[in-house]
């Protein structure tokens, strides 16, 4: 059976909580919009639940709760999917992407969500989707390391090779082939989760969604205090316009939400507020910024044995 309500009420009760904790680290409140909107053109209804908090930590963090009906799915979702062309759907989930100020805390995004396409006579097709990943503009081996422990002990009660299959997926899926690089160490993303049952695909994905924080919340508390100047703090500047490039592009959420004529302002607040970019921009050899570039590609960060 379906639960789409047990499911709703996790994500809301979800975005309730990540904020809670966000709010207490930065000491800051969010902004909330709660928004409805009729159906529009492209059969699009629905509401959902905006947060933003602009703060010394956070510059800009966005926390997203929507729930919203359509007519029929857009491209994006159907790419892979050419039976699900023509269905109408019903879409739940929780997005979140975090710009901290400090160049040296990571930038954060994860997502949890859940998908039902309906077919008149037709019994209705669910799937799950989500994840979480990393992009470091500075990295330090022990975040990178403990990210993907926090990754993979939550993934091994659904499996020994879930950790493996999904980092896969996410290092695949974070990738930008006009630049040759990953955007940052990844993580895990899932898709078109529907097997075995609901019962345990839902208990994945409350897993992923609850251990977002156990990952990110440390490697914040560890950098946040540390001492950049103007050279870090431009350096984080163009490596967020790599961030753009990325979700502007390839990003199915966004596509998703921009083809099935969703809020715009919330689809685009994963953007972050200042980004910048440079004709043939070139690190110094041998630089803190050089370094980056060796940790966008794959890699099995668990057994990372490099030291900062």
């Amino acid at each position: 059976m379906v639960g789409r309500q047990q499911v709703i009420d996790f994500l809301i009760e979800l975005q309730e909580r990540i904020c809670r904790q966000l709010e207490a680290l930065d000491n800051v409140k969010f902004n909330i919009d709660r928004w409805q909107r009729e159906p529009g053109a492209k059969g699009l209804s629905g509401g959902g639940d905006s947060r933003v908090l602009y703060g010394e930590t956070f510059e800009q963090a966005g926390v997203n709760f929507s729930h919203v009906h359509g007519a029929q799915l857009p491209s994006a979702a159907t790419h892979n999917r050419p039976e699900l062309v023509g269905r109408s759907f019903e879409a739940m989930g929780v997005s979140l992407v975090i710009h901290p100020r400090n160049p040296y805390v990571p930038t954060s995004h994860a997502n949890v969500r859940f998908f039902i396409a309906d077919k008149p006579g037709e019994e209705p097709v669910w799937w799950f989707g989500g994840g979480f990943d990393l992009t470091p503009f500075y990295p330090f081996d022990e975040d990178v390391r403990h990210w993907h422990q926090v990754a993979h002990d939550l993934c091994q009660p659904f499996g020994a090779t879930r950790y493996a299959e999904h980092k896969r997926w996410c290092d695949e899926y974070f990738y930008l082939p006009h630049r040759g690089e990953t955007r940052g160490v990844g993580g895990l993303f899932f898709d078109d989760l529907c097997q075995p049952d609901f019962a345990t695909c839902f208990a994945y994905m409350q897993a992923v969604g609850e251990g977002f924080t156990r990952g990110y919340l440390p490697i914040v508390l560890r950098r946040m205090d540390m001492d950049y100047g103007e050279r870090e703090r431009q350096f984080q500047l163009y490596r967020r316009g790599r961030y753009v490039e990325f979700n502007l592009v390839y990003d199915r959420g966004t596509l998703f939400g921009l083809q099935s004529g969703g809020r715009t302002e919330s689809i685009l607040m994963s953007m972050p507020p200042l980004a910048r970019w440079q004709y043939g921009y070139q690190s110094e050899p041998g630089s803190a910024e050089s370094r980056l570039l060796d940790y966008l590609t794959a890699q099995d960060w668990l057994s990372i044995s490099k030291e900062n």
